[in-house]
Formats: C-alpha cells, structure tokens, sequence
C-alpha cells in the first residue's frame, strides 16, 4: 500500500499542472511563451514594419512625418487600451453592444488572473497590439496633409468609440460573435474596419494638392519593402497568436498564413505585369500584405488549399482596387488603406465563409462544407461594420475638428512638406 501511495503522489508531481487540474483555468508556460513572442511580433508590425512600409511609400517630404503618425499611434492606443479601450472590449457585455467598465484602468486584474491558458495581463497585452496596428493603418488613406495634433485626437477617439465596440462585438462576448461570425484575427475588427475608415477620412479631407496633376513618387521602395517583410514576420504572430495556444490549430494559422502572403504576391505581380508591362517591387510588396489582410479572418478555420485561392484572388483584386477601381472613382487614398486592407478584408471575411472547414476548427463549417447560412453570416457582419465604421467615422472627424480647429495642414505647409514644416527635420540630407 505505501509504496503505491508513494507512485500516486509521485505521478501528482510529475504531471502538468494542467493535467492534474483539467476543468480549471491554470496557466500552461508553452501558451504562456507562444503569446509574449506574438505579441512581440504584432508590435513590431506597427512601428517598425508599418512605419517602414508607409514611410517609404509617402513623398520624400513627409517621411518623417509619417513615422511620427505611426509611433504617436502605438504610444497613444498603449495608454488609452490599459486606461478604458481594454474594459469597453472585454469587459461584462452590455446588451451585446459594449463592454462595462469592470476593468476600468485594468481593476480586477492582477498578477494571478487568467485568461484560458495564459496570464490575463498577457492577453490585454496581445490584444493591445491590435488596437495600435488597426488606428496605424488608418493613416494610409490621409498621409501629406493632416495636421498632427488632428491626428493625436482622432486616435484617442476611434480607439475609443469605433474600434472598442467592434472588437466587443466580435471577441468580446457581443452580439457578432454570438450571431456566429467567424473572424480569427482581425478581418472585420481590424482591416474592413480600418480600411474603411481611412476611405472616410480621406473623402472628408480632400484630395492632396497636384493630385491627378503631378507625378508623387515614393520616398524609397526599398524601405516599403523591408516594411512589407517586417509586416510579413509580424503576421505569424498575428495570425497564429490569435489561437493563444501553442498548439495544432496555431500551427495550421502559421502556414496558411506564409502560403496565402505568397500567392497574393505573385497574383498581384503577374496582374501588374499583363497590364502594365513590368512587374514593380512596390506592387510585389503591396500584393503580399494585400494576401496577409485576406487571410487573417479565415487563418484558424481554413486548410492549405483555400489559402491558395484565398491568396489569388486577394492579389488580383488588391492591384484591381488600387489601379483601376481609385482611378475610376478619383478619391485620394494616399496608401492605399482601403483598397489593400478595406478591399481584400472584405474579401477574406466572405472567404472565411466559403472555406472555414470543420476539420481544422470544430464548429466552423462554411459553404463547402454544406453551411451556406455562413456565408451570410459573414456578409452581415461585414455589412454591419462598414455601417458603424462609416456613420461613428465621421462623427469621430467632426468632433476633431471643433477641437483641433481644423484636420487639414495649411496649403503652405503641405506644399513645403511636413517634415520640415511640423517637425523641424529632414528625413535625407541632400548634397548638391
């Protein structure tokens, strides 16, 4: 008897904690592990692959400008998500709508809190960096001409009554998720939702002076394409992280992730090059993410196949979007925010309908698999984003402008460039 006691404890000690407590909320290291660096991974999207990828696209006169936009959005969604973005997100639902105030400034939430399998500061943490990245891509549409200061108060504002309710909506126990729509990591929180923002700013701005009249050549596509292969790296944690485990299914995000970015690269390449006779870096790098945005709602649900044609398609109708669909309209979205990230969103979340595939995700059953009541889902949700975005867009526009006294940089300052005019500095030194 004593020495099978002494192997019944023996095996207590030995085993996982979560083995021994199967049923509870414990923390497993390997989750734990795989998250910090995916959140690692999702922050450096923002500051340094977003920045790059923008900054290298905007006029030489504004590069710096638009690196400034970009930290100043990280720093700004850091603080505003630990003071109230993270309660209005996850915090006790009200009504399906928006979260309480329980975690109001983190309260409730200490070191020994979990969340799943992992500490719950960790997740607030991960889900911060999706905050960041989502205002940071807004600013593709409206770089050249926005003043700063408009844009610090614009940032606190959409984080705050846009974004927050839609990531309720989807992740935080709101009425979308409920409906049974499926997003894994960011179609409709993330990319429609900023995507069509950006379109929105844009519009109400107005159109960059010499638009359709002068050439504005990028400031250095080689740095667009070190952006666009930081943003690339950083997408393994955004897409495969937003499994937060470590586990088969993160596994399955991390490929089709790398395949969808590869084929909506060569798509959007050869696209360039039937039409406009040369296949650019620019279009290589802009076909990559535009594979990247299509996948990341479908990335848990889907199998190496659908990511394929996820990715080709995503690629074709990204250098659609952004080479005859902005030309055809003639709005100035200056990076083309809402053609690559509104566009192809829209595309991947409807994607995420067609192919969400019950043998990677249980529950998760689209069209193919014999659920077509998925797929208008998927269309509702879209829908209904691009309604709340749209409408609390503009009302989030004029509330910054009666602050700020105005969105738009004076005529003199713009045609001087922004570098010089707000920041006082030069991105290059030019030696004649």
């Amino acid at each position: 008897m004593k020495f099978k006691k002494m192997i019944l404890i023996s095996i207590f000690f030995f085993l996982p904690v979560s083995s021994v407590f199967a049923g509870e909320n414990v923390i497993d290291s390997g989750d734990t592990a795989w998250v910090m660096v995916s959140t690692a991974l999702v922050m450096m999207m923002t500051p340094a692959g977003l920045a790059l990828f923008y900054g290298g696209m905007s006029r030489y006169k504004n590069l710096l400008n638009t690196l400034a936009m970009t930290f100043v959005a990280y720093c700004l969604s850091s603080v505003v998500w630990m003071m109230w973005g993270y309660t209005l997100a996850f915090g006790s639902t009200k009504s399906g709508i928006i979260g309480g105030l329980n975690h109001f400034f983190l309260s409730g939430i200490h070191v020994s809190s979990v969340s799943g399998t992992i500490p719950t500061y960790v997740f607030v943490l991960f889900q911060m960096t999706f905050a960041c990245i989502t205002v940071a891509l807004v600013l593709g549409s409206v770089v050249d001409r926005m003043k700063f200061s408009s844009w610090i108060v614009f940032t606190v504002l959409w984080i705050t009554f846009i974004y927050s309710p839609i990531a309720h909506w989807v992740w935080g126990g709101g009425w979308m998720g409920e409906m049974g729509a499926l997003d894994f990591a960011g179609g409709t929180v993330v990319h429609i939702n900023a995507g069509v923002a950006g379109l929105v700013l844009a519009l109400i701005l107005g159109k960059r002076i010499g638009f359709g009249k002068e050439a504005m050549f990028p400031s250095s596509i080689a740095l667009t394409s070190l952006g666009a292969a930081l943003l690339w790296f950083g997408w393994f944690g955004f897409n495969a992280g937003s499994e937060l485990a470590a586990d088969g299914i993160a596994g399955s995000a991390f490929l089709v992730t790398n395949t969808s970015a590869a084929t909506g690269g060569l798509a959007w390449m050869f696209a360039e090059w039937a039409v406009n006779k040369k296949p650019t870096v620019l279009g290589l790098a802009s076909g990559i993410v535009s594979g990247l945005v299509a996948i990341t709602p479908a990335a848990g649900f889907v199998n190496l196949q659908a990511s394929l044609i996820i990715g080709l398609v995503a690629g074709i109708v990204g250098f659609y979007s952004v080479a005859v669909l902005k030309n055809k309209i003639g709005y100035d979205d200056s990076l083309d925010a809402f053609g690559v990230h509104g566009v192809c969103g829209m595309w991947g979340a409807l994607a995420t309908g067609i192919f969400a595939n019950p043998s990677i995700t249980e529950g998760a059953k689209g069209l193919l698999y014999g659920n077509p009541k998925q797929l208008w889902i998927q269309a509702v949700s879209i829908l209904a984003t691009i309604v709340f975005t749209t409408v609390g867009t503009v009302i989030v526009v004029y509330i910054t402008r009666f602050i700020t006294g105005g969105l738009r940089v004076e005529k003199e300052e713009e045609i001087q460039g922004l570098d010089s005019s707000l920041h006082g500095e030069r991105a290059f030194e030019i030696q004649l």
